[in-house]
């Protein structure tokens, strides 16, 4: 009498092969079905927060009010951040690695004129309509100064290359002279985001002496002609966007 062999028996390798392979399957797209559900939960607990940090100001701002706005436990926010500090660390992560993106962009076009490219540069930085919700306002008020300060560090650290790169291809091709470059693109950003820091709060008169101020400052920097940097400059004060 034969006996009856289980399919699971290794006399049917094929058999089982193609279960477990069926079975990993299903388990890698259920990884990634979480996976992407994390990440969801993730940029909706941002969306909140960015909007209620812009509205209310980070320290008026809770966890708990993020919680009740998103309608998630407790448990499921520090799953994803430890504290409200780490969400105030990847709301200005998320939204500086969006502008320096798109600065990126516009520092690769080569076939753009290099001062033509460090206007758009420089615009994509203008952060008015990207972050909307009154969070420009809120990080310049004095209980904000730690977001304030968090976003002017980041940007530093993303734009001094682009800038710095720009500036080299600048020498390269003989519209400025430095032997250094780099230090000129911190020292540019650095000077204007003190002197261009909550502009639109100046009169018209400081507004215009500050402007004109910078032109004539990185010119010398930068070994270029008198009025060479207007074209560059007076466009960012513009409410032309294109």
């Amino acid at each position: 009498m034969i006996s009856e062999r289980r399919i699971d028996s290794p006399a049917f390798p094929m058999l089982e092969s193609n279960r477990q392979s069926v079975g990993n399957g299903y388990g890698r797209r259920k990884d990634m079905r979480i996976v992407k559900e994390a990440e969801e939960r993730k940029n909706e607990i941002l969306d909140v927060a960015e909007r209620l940090f812009g509205t209310k100001g980070f320290d008026n701002t809770s966890t708990n009010d993020i919680l009740q706005e998103v309608g998630i436990a407790r448990g499921t926010l520090y799953y994803h951040f430890q504290s409200k500090e780490e969400i105030l660390d990847a709301v200005i992560e998320r939204m500086i690695g969006q502008m320096l993106a798109k600065a990126g962009t516009f520092a690769r076009q080569k076939e753009i004129p290099v001062l033509q490219r460090l206007t758009r540069m420089i615009r994509a930085l203008q952060v008015n309509e990207e972050w909307g919700g009154g969070l420009m306002e809120q990080i310049h008020r004095p209980q904000n100064a730690l977001m304030h300060q968090k976003i002017q560090e980041r940007l530093l650290a993303g734009m001094n290359p682009l800038l710095t790169g720009l500036i080299e291809e600048g020498v390269a091709a003989g519209i400025c002279h430095t032997d250094y470059p780099a230090e000129v693109a911190e020292m540019t950003f650095l000077y204007a985001n003190t002197a261009f820091d909550a502009l639109a709060a100046q009169t018209e008169e400081a507004r215009r002496q500050k402007t004109a101020a910078f032109i004539y400052n990185l010119e010398r920097l930068l070994q270029m002609e008198q009025g060479s940097m207007m074209e560059v400059v007076l466009p960012l004060f513009s409410d032309d966007t294109q």
